[in-house]
């Protein structure tokens, strides 16, 4: 794709230099009030002669907008990213040194060069051009760029931070790993990469350009840093409308697309409450919508965004999965409060960012917790009958109650945006942290549950009830079934518990659960329709083809992109040409979205997965090896091939490929179930059941793992070594149904009733609608 920059009067002064006396009395401003590039050409706002169409740079948006384009300036957006000059750089480049477990860093000037001496990829020291600075505070980060376009993250940053708050100083973003060079988190590997991990959310109009022939990178953005066009897009045809005539009738003032307006909104505080009574509607494509694009967990599917639209148009996100959020939805991973955000009880009466945050500074609106009292009574929530600590310098406030924090990257701080009452008593009962406990590290979660009782009486209330539902369904309990489609079938829910919910309902069929999944289809929230179509997989393909094929003309491309997955079996020949053109369409859609991300081992990964069900073995496998070529040590890539050769009849090639994988990563247990498999069907049984065998000591949660080893171990005539590893298994994941019908197996032929009574009442409940299973649970009875 070419790109070419838009020239118009506007643009073209601003291109030579020619700044209005508006403009000029800005970037002073600026300048006076802190060190840093000036605003215009060859600084901040200034546009890169690499700019699509249609872009035409932050300065440009000055003159008409000047008290915005000052907030802006003082913002972490304009200085998100920035060439390595003096005046951006923050950190001690006087030959400056620092170690880590083995590995260390000598950061330097050479002339008007900022270099550092580390560690490369090949394990030897070198010196590094710094060529780019990566954020503010509290810390900064560096970019180092290699020939073939890549820009890659330093493990060391600076801490930005006062001396007196422990900052000005060097230190390293994983302080309790060692990170070797053959790392995807080494410096060098592609968990640093900017082009991928960063760069999106950090420069404005991004192409990453990747060349998967030459595995080269020509990223390219019309601004360094987030400028104004990285939220409100392509300004070029307002700045024409904005010189022009003005034209009141001209559609959003030029702008191609803008976030949804919402309603006039009444937070009138209700003395009663002390809280706003009313809430107001939230239109779709607002303008929280724009903050999510780089404030949520997610990847990234097209880079044509544009204001107005959901995010699921363009990027995926994530649900509340385990290891991100904690089961009641509190961040526990780097998440970027979006997720957490829309599971609160604000978000669902309407507030936004920007009733909090001034959109272009993102400053807080009040100081502190001042901030809440815009639409909360302080003398009602700051007094001592409702924070049950006597009022001073040391209380607790609304931030460090309902915002609990945790720290990334070593020293960033930042909040959980999902407002939520305490409840120790959840953490008693489950397990998960909880806000009291934050500060009171002494005393148990029953301790603290036992204060608020006695404040506010032994009944809670909130708004967040998903915890039990979501802790069970991680722990495959089918007491959240019921739960869990409670959840996902209840309007008022937040959408993305309701997505969650719908996801979790995988590990629990049933009829009513099949029901719930069919309502979420046509849910009014796209990421709850992407859950549901998920869902659909492993279903029969006429039923599959019967409940997805609406959803191919879906208005977000997120459902289509997924329907088009789910679907990639459907043979084009048998359709009829309407539905043989929408499905089409969306395999094309889902193949772009993949090679956007070629340069990622797990899009190659998704891309042959899909192209090996459409009956393209050979481009399924040049998709497989490009990915291991990317990363060579990526177990699931390797299985896969492998599992391809299998397909093929090609054995002794699914073999080699295991073995390497297993010498590249030999603590990986997915490659050695596989080759234990394969093994098998070389009728080679010794070699296979010690595979297998370590595969379940490498990861002895894998119910699969498990099953496959105890069945191995029952066919060779070792019955007690196999219901011992059942037993076992079952200890640490008691509610996997085929380690449960393995154990009612052995009991039935041993003779055990009351085991067979044991294990048939579980799966009784795991599958309720199993007529086989009732059958056999009423013989037992």
């Amino acid at each position: 794709m070419s790109f070419r920059r838009l020239i118009g009067a506007c643009v073209s002064a601003l291109a030579a230099g020619i700044l209005s006396a508006g403009v000029i009395a800005l970037a002073a401003e600026f300048s006076s009030q802190r060190p840093g590039q000036a605003l215009g050409p060859g600084g901040i706002g200034a546009l890169t002669d690499q700019a699509p169409t249609g872009f035409v740079g932050s300065a440009a948006c000055a003159d008409c907008h000047g008290a915005q384009t000052r907030a802006w300036l003082s913002s972490q957006h304009a200085h998100a990213m920035a060439r390595a000059e003096p005046q951006t750089v923050l950190g001690n480049f006087d030959d400056a040194r620092v170690s880590h477990q083995g590995s260390s860093a000598r950061f330097f000037r050479d002339g008007s060069r900022y270099m550092v001496e580390t560690e490369g990829a090949d394990g030897k020291t070198a010196a590094f051009e710094i060529t780019d600075t990566f954020g503010v505070h509290p810390l900064q980060q560096y970019l180092v760029t290699f020939p073939d376009g890549r820009r890659q993250a330093l493990p060391f940053a600076y801490d930005t931070r006062p001396a007196a708050e422990g900052g000005q100083r060097w230190f390293h973003l994983y302080p309790d790993q060692m990170i070797a060079p053959t790392d995807i988190l080494h410096w060098t590997g592609l968990q640093q990469n900017w082009n991928f991990m960063c760069a999106e959310c950090h420069s404005t109009a991004l192409r990453k350009n990747y060349d998967p022939a030459a595995n080269r990178f020509d990223t390219r953005f019309s601004e360094i840093s987030v400028g104004c066009e990285a939220c409100h897009g392509p300004a070029g045809r307002h700045v024409e409308w904005a010189q022009g005539p003005r034209d009141r009738e001209a559609p959003n003032k030029g702008f191609a697309s803008v976030a949804a307006l919402r309603p006039p909104a009444d937070w009138t505080i209700d003395p009663a409450t002390g809280s706003p009574a009313h809430g107001v509607s939230r239109p779709a494509g607002d303008v929280v919508e724009t903050c999510a694009r780089c404030h949520a967990r997610r990847s990234i599917l097209s880079e044509d965004w544009r204001p107005g639209q959901p995010l699921t148009q363009t990027h995926l996100p994530t649900f509340l999965s385990e290891g991100l959020f904690e089961a009641d939805g509190t961040m526990r991973d780097e998440v970027f409060n979006d997720h957490s955000f829309k599971q609160s009880l604000m978000y669902a009466r309407g507030v936004t960012c920007g009733d909090c945050h001034e959109p272009h500074s993102a400053a807080l609106r009040a100081p502190g917790s001042a901030v809440c009292a815009q639409c909360h009574l302080p003398e009602k929530f700051a007094s001592e009958a409702h924070t049950g600590h006597a009022p001073g310098p040391k209380a607790p406030d609304c931030i460090s109650c309902h915002m609990p924090a945790r720290t990334y990257m070593v020293v960033d701080k930042r909040h959980d945006h999902s407002f939520r009452i305490p409840r120790p008593d959840v953490s008693a009962q489950l397990g998960m942290p909880n806000a009291c406990n934050d500060c009171h590290k002494d005393q148990s979660a029953n301790w603290a549950a036992e204060a608020i009782a006695r404040w506010h009486g032994p009944e809670r209330k909130g708004f967040q009830d998903w915890a039990a539902a979501f802790h069970d369904a991680r722990g495959g309990d089918p007491a959240a079934r019921e739960a869990l489609i409670r959840l996902a079938t209840t309007p008022a829910t937040p959408a993305i518990v309701r997505a969650t919910a719908v996801n979790e309902l995988r590990g629990f069929p049933s009829i009513a659960t099949d029901a719930a999944m069919q309502k979420a289809l046509s849910d009014p929230d796209p990421l709850v329709r992407i859950a549901a179509v998920e869902s659909a997989a492993g279903l029969p393909l006429e039923t599959r083809w019967r409940r997805l094929a609406p959803l191919l003309i879906d208005p977000v491309a997120g459902v289509r992109v997924e329907a088009a997955n789910q679907l990639a079996d459907q043979p084009l020949a048998s359709l009829s040409a309407a539905d043989r053109d929408r499905l089409s369409t969306a395999f094309r859609e889902y193949e772009a979205a993949q090679r956007l991300n070629a340069d990622r081992p797990e899009a190659r990964s998704n891309l042959g997965g899909f192209l090996l069900r459409r009956g393209d073995v050979a481009g399924a496998e040049a998709q497989y090896r490009a990915g291991l070529k990317l990363q060579p040590d990526l177990p699931a890539l390797a299985v896969n091939l492998a599992d391809l050769y299998r397909l093929t009849g090609r054995e002794r090639e699914a073999q080699d490929v295991l073995e390497r994988a297993i010498k590249a990563n030999p603590d990986a247990a997915a490659p050695r179930h596989a080759l234990g498999l394969a093994l098998i069907r070389q009728k080679r049984y010794g070699e296979a059941l010690n595979e297998l065998k370590r595969a379940y000591e490498l990861a002895p949660d894998n119910a699969r793992y498990a099953y496959v080893y105890a069945v191995a171990l029952q066919s060779l005539g070792r019955a007690q070594d196999s219901a011992a590893v059942t037993r076992d298994a079952l200890a640490r994941v008691p509610n996997d149904v085929d380690l449960l019908s393995l154990q009612l197996n052995e009991a039935l032929r041993a003779g055990d009733v009351d085991r067979a009574r044991e294990a048939v009442s579980k799966l009784t409940l795991l599958r309720p609608d199993d007529t086989e299973i009732a059958r056999l649970n009423a013989r037992l009875r």
